[in-house]
């Protein structure tokens, strides 16, 4: 069993919480596949819902285990549904290539779900050694990934220019040599 597997139960018993967490983590991927394809954010909405509707219904009438991660299953289920209903429309063109493997799950997939499952892994092993970090660092860290340029940091922070771009610099050393220093940096094909 995936873990996963959580979001399947979510849609079982109504969760809220954890199925907002599924719509902001998955929702995006779906929607770029249908703009890509001559969708629009409408369809990519429709898609994803009838995606979720499908699911729930086989994990209702079936004992249904999630062993790949949610994010291919999911896609490959949006695949299918953009591709009938740009069928049925017959006046688009498809950009998805043949070998998308979207008829089957086939080595693709199970490729797509390694990917998936090895970068959640190293989000994991980033956050773990982020939280290592002193409160300076993961702040200063934090608000550069935010979007904010170095100068508006520096406001926020109320450090000069320079001495916000040297620290997120070391910061950024820290938390590198943290992550390499990981026994499980090897292992995830960094």
């Amino acid at each position: 069993m995936h873990p996963d597997q959580k979001y399947i139960t979510a849609l079982l018993h109504n969760d809220t919480s954890l199925l907002d967490e599924l719509y902001k983590k998955y929702s995006g991927k779906i929607k770029w596949m249908v703009l890509q394809n001559n969708g629009t954010e409408t369809d990519a909405a429709d898609i994803f819902q009838e995606a979720l509707i499908s699911i729930y219904h086989k994990a209702r009438t079936q004992d249904f285990v999630l062993t790949c991660p949610l994010d291919a299953f999911l896609y490959l289920i949006c695949k299918n549904k953009w591709l009938n209903e740009l069928n049925k429309r017959k006046n688009h063109k498809v950009t998805l290539s043949d070998n998308d493997g979207y008829n089957d799950i086939g080595e693709d997939s199970f490729k797509l779900s390694e990917d998936v499952l090895l970068l959640e892994e190293r989000k994991e092993l980033l956050m773990q050694k982020f939280a290592e970090l002193g409160e300076g660092c993961r702040e200063i860290l934090q608000l550069s990934w935010s979007g904010k340029g170095m100068e508006e940091v520096a406001e926020i922070l109320k450090v000069s220019y320079g001495y916000a771009r040297k620290k997120k610099s070391e910061c950024m050393g820290k938390l590198v040599t943290l992550v390499k220093g990981s026994s499980q940096f090897n292992s995830l094909k960094w």
